[in-house]
């Protein structure tokens, strides 16, 4: 019979470590004998004692049943799932096999203009075609929410013969749209909704956190386990409920998307994180709201700096209010696309000090030692996991504080307007599908020239990865504008062949 102490996976693992044995199997290095010096010097030689190959005794991960099973059980039973898998390869393995799992060929599926570029690279590998929906956009703040449940539903309206609906809950700014009312919706239409909730693995374990999206109907939901609680890198699971899904035909594209030999190290850490929640989770969780509320508090005080927060009812038009699960009569605020926020994850709007995110985050980072998750354009965002210490928020709130006082005037920086149009609410111009564009004889052109012409690649600041051009778009210049803009002010743009932005592929035009 197991329960929440045991880990099953983490204990065999162990077992197989310390085990007096001639190793003729991979990884070369032979339980750490073979590794570089450095690497020992660095790391260690334990870890790699427990490096281990799929062993007769530490099951496979593509047809649990031992170790393996148990651990995924006990999973699914932590995080309200009726079946889990443990992913390897991050969320970006999940999302892709998600939509594998559920949309073929010309499908479509319904999604968030501003989704993660793992979604796009699903569509790829699937040939499915996207029924982008504009998020609901704040823009003072120049800042994508989520998805409206109105928007969804018309879209619905005009696809009925859609094969599935994803969001992203929360966002990279630990905005949370109306999941509840989003899955009422889909369900109507007898298809599943798949939740990219990499962000959200914490949300099971406090009641002050938002509602994890298995609770509010989701059918299939992917969680980064390791980016907020104790797994290691590319540490993620995969959750479902319900008969919406063909669980089969999801294992199949996990074994697509997934390596075959999968790190123990990994899993392993999957099974102990899980371990560490079950049983202590209410508790850490406790701990880490109060660091981010301590954190909230102090540095909305500094002169210059604002945190985003739930916008207040008044702002809202009178059209947008009734649309939440909950009544909207009573509530402090909110809106369709913006109904709850993590507070764990911390916005800081820094433009009035007339800096851009992007150079306040290398001052912070190079002269105060700190470092922040990401920059946007007005913004940097910070991740308060269980893993931060009251000497954490001391130094961030230290940092900032020096960082207010000797910014630049806001005649010599930044000065927070609005720089760029919002690309996420521009009408869809997908002319064929991301796997056809991606396929297609390309070529290389002028980033002007190619105004006008199908995109062949996937082109987007990161983090967080969302695409402003994706395969089988039409390039316009608002998006290819913003771009430029981006990486003017400091940031980066991946995905693409060309990083400086001065060539863009296209889809070679058909003589």
């Amino acid at each position: 019979m197991l329960n929440q102490n045991q880990t099953p996976l983490l204990d065999t693992l162990k077992v197989c470590a310390e085990r007096p044995h001639a190793p003729f199997y991979t990884p070369g290095h032979k339980q750490g004998v073979g590794i570089s010096p450095k690497l020992a010097d660095v790391f260690g030689k334990a870890v790699f004692r427990a490096d281990l190959p799929e062993l007769t005794q530490l099951d496979n991960l593509f047809a649990p049943n031992g170790v393996i099973q148990q651990a995924q059980q006990l999973a699914a039973k932590t995080f309200g799932a009726s079946y889990t898998w443990f992913l390897v390869n991050g969320s970006t393995g999940g999302i892709e096999a998600a939509i594998l799992a559920t949309c073929g060929t010309g499908d479509k599926i319904i999604l968030p203009r501003n989704v993660h570029s793992s979604a796009i690279a699903g569509l790829i590998l699937s040939g499915a075609m996207p029924v982008f929906v504009n998020p609901e956009y704040d823009p003072i703040l120049d800042i994508a929410h989520s998805i409206p449940p109105t928007a969804v539903k018309a879209a619905l309206e005009q696809h009925p013969d859609a094969k599935a609906v994803m969001v992203v809950y929360p966002t990279y700014y630990g905005v949370c749209g109306d999941v509840n009312a989003i899955a009422q919706i889909t369900h109507q239409y007898n298809i599943p909704l798949l939740v990219d909730e990499a962000h959200g693995a914490h949300f099971a374990f406090h009641p002050q956190l938002p509602t994890p999206a298995l609770q509010a109907g989701a059918d299939l939901t992917v969680q980064s386990i390791h980016k907020t609680l104790g797994a290691m890198t590319q540490a993620s699971m995969l959750h479902i409920q319900g008969d919406k899904i063909d669980r089969d035909r999801l294992s199949k594209a996990l074994q697509l998307v997934q390596s075959t030999s999968p790190s123990y190290l990994l899993l392993a850490s999957l099974d102990a994180a899980r371990q560490q929640m079950a049983l202590h989770g209410k508790e850490l969780m406790s701990y880490t709201l109060r660091l981010a509320d301590e954190a909230r508090t102090r540095i909305a005080q500094i002169p210059g700096l604002s945190i985003l927060q739930i916008p207040p009812l008044s702002s809202l038009p009178k059209q947008e209010i009734g649309f939440s699960r909950l009544p909207w009569e009573g509530r402090l605020g909110g809106s369709p696309g913006f109904i709850a926020l993590d507070k764990t994850r911390l916005t800081v709007t820094v433009s009035g000090l007339g800096l851009t995110g992007f150079a306040a985050e290398e001052i912070l980072d190079q002269q105060f030692s700190v470092t922040a998750e990401f920059a946007s354009l007005q913004h940097l965002t910070f991740i308060i996991s269980l893993g931060n210490t009251q000497k954490d928020i001391e130094h961030l709130v230290q940092a900032l504080t020096k960082l207010a006082s000797c910014s630049p005037s806001k005649e010599r920086g930044f000065g927070g307007e609005v720089l760029c149009s919002n690309i996420f609410e521009m009408e869809n111009s997908m002319r064929i599908s991301p796997r056809e564009a991606f396929f297609a004889t390309t070529e290389t052109l002028p980033a002007q020239e190619t105004i006008g012409q199908i995109c062949a690649e996937i082109v987007c600041p990161y983090p967080p990865g969302i695409p402003a051009l994706m395969p089988g778009e039409v390039i316009t210049k608002p998006a290819l504008e913003y771009l430029q803009h981006i990486q003017a002010m400091g940031g980066s743009i991946g995905g693409c062949a060309d990083a400086s932005l001065k060539t863009l592929k296209v889809v070679k035009a058909k003589l």
